[in-house]
């Protein structure tokens, strides 16, 4: 049994907390979020009906995807079986720069704090997304193992999330182009130049396009450069390679991290529907603890 176990983490399934990834750690509750591919609405998460697997299997399929807030309502459901329990409760939300749904549960938890005004409600805008959020929230699970206070623990988060660095590299244009974050002339001109390009979460929490790499081998350096400038071994040893579908790219991203860093505690994840949705399959991400968000 984990010490003070007084407090409920929960995180969403944007972080694709996969289980190996919170093995050992106090439970994290994962709120499942709505996912619609071509037309049709699916849930991804705990007691969802769509797997990662299905899900890049329809985009490669050539069908498109997109994401929802989290309903209010999933979030009192949630929130309030922990509380009625006795516990209170952190939240560490999916970056407010690439959703809103941290405004929909900003709004429940000021509702549920007047009705239980002697739980702690507490909600975390992480910055971060996929398996950076998912790398954050396992950080938080291993402090509260610890004995970490739930005060003690949001400070600690807040302090620390603009050290989670994130980069990934997106096979090809298409989804970004038909999400609206790249123009329909630049993804032809990027796909003819088979070019990959490096996006990573900025410090406003918001997905940002930083290189524009050719090729698979180019991409895989360009990552490996920017961790060897910021990488913060003294904070966690732990990176994780994420991948959306392409296990071969992931392998070969896990072998050059293991051959320039080899200290590095390698663990390799899903990036699953909810950054999916936006980026298609193909996505490699690396993330670690460094300077150089």
């Amino acid at each position: 049994m984990h010490k003070r176990m007084r407090y409920q983490i929960f995180s969403d399934a944007t972080a694709d907390a996969y289980p190996a990834m919170l093995d050992g750690l106090p439970n994290v509750e994962i709120i499942p979020m709505e996912v619609t591919v071509d037309g049709q609405a699916y849930t991804y998460g705990p007691g969802g009906d769509l797997s990662v697997e299905q899900f890049y299997a329809m985009q490669r399929a050539g069908k498109f995807a997109s994401t929802s807030q989290i309903n209010p309502m999933v979030y009192r459901a949630a929130f309030e079986k922990s509380l009625r329990e006795g516990k209170d409760v952190i939240y560490l939300c999916f970056s407010s720069g690439l959703s809103g749904t941290i405004q929909w549960a900003r709004q429940c938890v000021s509702e549920l704090s007047e009705e239980y005004p002697q739980r702690k409600i507490l909600c975390v805008d992480t910055l971060a997304a996929s398996l950076g959020e998912g790398f954050l929230v396992r950080e938080a699970a291993r402090r509260q193992a610890e004995g970490m206070e739930i005060e003690e623990l949001e400070k600690w988060v807040l302090e620390n999330r603009l050290k989670v660095c994130h980069w990934f590299t997106v096979d090809n244009f298409d989804h970004l182009r038909h999400g609206g974050r790249v123009s329909a002339t630049v993804a032809v001109l990027g796909t003819a130049l088979k070019i990959k390009p490096l996006l990573h979460v900025d410090e406003q929490g918001l997905l940002k396009v930083m290189d524009k790499p050719r090729g698979r081998r180019k991409a895989i350096e360009a990552k490996i450069s920017h961790m060897r400038r910021g990488w913060l071994p003294e904070m966690g040893k732990e990176v994780i390679v994420g991948h959306g579908d392409c296990p071969e790219d992931a392998e070969l991203l896990r072998q050059a991290v293991a051959e320039n860093f080899p200290d590095a505690q390698i663990h390799v994840g899903d990036i699953g529907p909810i950054i999916g949705a936006h980026t298609g399959p193909g996505i490699l991400a690396l993330v670690y603890w460094g300077s150089n968000r």
